[in-house]
């Protein structure tokens, strides 16, 4: 006796096409961000993750780091159905609107916007 699934598994991209595109932008401009912790002295990765990947790649290791998490991001937003999808990515681009915005003030005036 064979048992046929039903349900296939699709990978479909997740959202709208300017979504995506917001996601890329300020993960890429976080991505510079965190490279730039490793530059100035006056601010430091917080992420344990991106540290690792630093110590034993360098500065190419925060690269690789922040291409994995972005990796993570899109799979799962593939993998889930409309409009979960669209939820996740847009929340994913707010998280990274915060974290963008309060990286560059950081490095721009050298304290943190959200610092306790």
């Amino acid at each position: 006796m064979t048992v046929e699934r039903s349900h296939t598994l699709e990978f479909d991209p997740p959202g709208t096409v300017g979504l995506r595109v917001a996601f890329f932008v300020l993960w890429g401009i976080d991505m510079v961000a965190a490279t730039l912790f490793f530059l100035v002295p006056y601010a430091t990765e917080l992420n344990p993750v991106t540290v690792l990947f630093y110590d034993v790649f360098g500065l190419p290791g925060v690269a690789l780091a922040a291409t994995c998490y972005a990796a993570v991001v899109v799979a799962i937003g593939h993998v889930l159905s409309d409009p979960l999808d669209r939820r996740f990515v847009g929340g994913m681009v707010a998280v990274y609107l915060v974290l963008v915005t309060n990286n560059v003030v950081l490095l721009v005036s050298g304290s943190s916007p959200i610092a306790a």
